[in-house]
């Protein structure tokens, strides 16, 4: 098969580029294509002539697109829009990664694909947009939402993931961490693993992909400090005591149907998969 990977530089998009090696895959990295520039999107990806073209590329920094939500609706919103009226033009299959901030948080059970989104702030809401472009304006189309991800490379609007923030403290730190935001926490490997696999299967549609169980930021990074022996002294705190100019959904746990009616659901729970991470990492 032949593959375009966009933001193939990038956390999620360097795992794609190690889990597809063995196809016919060309890698666009951030210096090579800018989806925000419709024609130079297309001159570049129609040469191709990709059988699927995977969009990784996003704003994803939650802070920088409450402060620049022109920014973050020209690359999640109109760039998505971009790539999927060129992807229309040349008849190849469309993959667009999405969020679990779609949703508002309240429904306080895991989120199923056709529940109805409802974003608390400008990422999420530039995310759905480029889910509604990507709809509307293809036909053969994998949306993913995936949710707090963290994986070997760094994500280029964000820097360092969770994990390493927590790895980088020392015996006797003391961190608050918040106890009342629940999600599940997922491997960008894994999920990379996990979306060769079902793009494989030709079944388009929506599809949640995350590491399966749930916890707060308070227990994922209380596992990481026990994991590593890190000695540190974690306080819990609620959201309201962490100010933030970001709304952000309590709840936001995502439930794998459709993976599972097709049988393919191989993602691990949450504590393996990060116990697989911090092995790759050399603990």
């Amino acid at each position: 098969m032949r593959i375009t990977i966009i933001g193939a530089d990038g956390q999620l998009g360097s795992d794609l580029v190690r889990v597809f090696q063995d196809e016919n895959i060309i890698s666009l990295t951030e210096k090579d294509i800018d989806i925000t520039e419709k024609d130079k999107l297309k001159s570049v990806i129609s040469p191709l002539s990709p059988q699927l073209i995977i969009n990784t590329a996003a704003l994803s920094n939650v802070s920088l697109c409450e402060k620049d939500p022109e920014k973050a609706f020209k690359i999640n919103a109109i760039g998505a829009r971009n790539v999927a009226t060129t992807a229309k033009e040349i008849k190849s299959s469309l993959l667009y990664i999405s969020t679990d901030y779609v949703f508002d948080g309240r429904k306080n059970k895991p989120y199923l694909e056709d529940d109805l989104p409802g974003p608390l702030n400008t990422y999420g809401l530039s995310k759905l947009a480029g889910e509604y472009y990507t709809r509307y304006i293809t036909d053969k189309y994998f949306i993913i939402r995936t949710s707090g991800l963290y994986g070997i490379h760094k994500c280029i609007t964000k820097g360092t993931n969770f994990v390493d923030k927590m790895l980088a403290h020392k015996n006797g730190d003391e961190v608050r961490m918040v106890t009342d935001e629940i999600l599940t926490p997922t491997y960008t490997l894994h999920l990379a693993q996990q979306i060769y696999e079902l793009v494989k299967t030709n079944t388009y549609g929506v599809y949640h992909i995350t590491s399966e169980g749930e916890c707060s930021w308070y227990e994922f990074a209380k596992n990481i400090f026990s994991f590593v022996g890190l000695d540190v002294k974690l306080v819990p705190i609620t959201s309201n005591e962490f100010p933030s100019e970001v709304i952000r959904p309590k709840y936001s746990v995502l439930e794998n149907r459709n993976l599972k009616a097709l049988g393919i659901s191989n993602m691990s729970r949450w504590r393996d998969s990060l116990r697989a991470y911090l092995a790759e990492k050399g603990y």
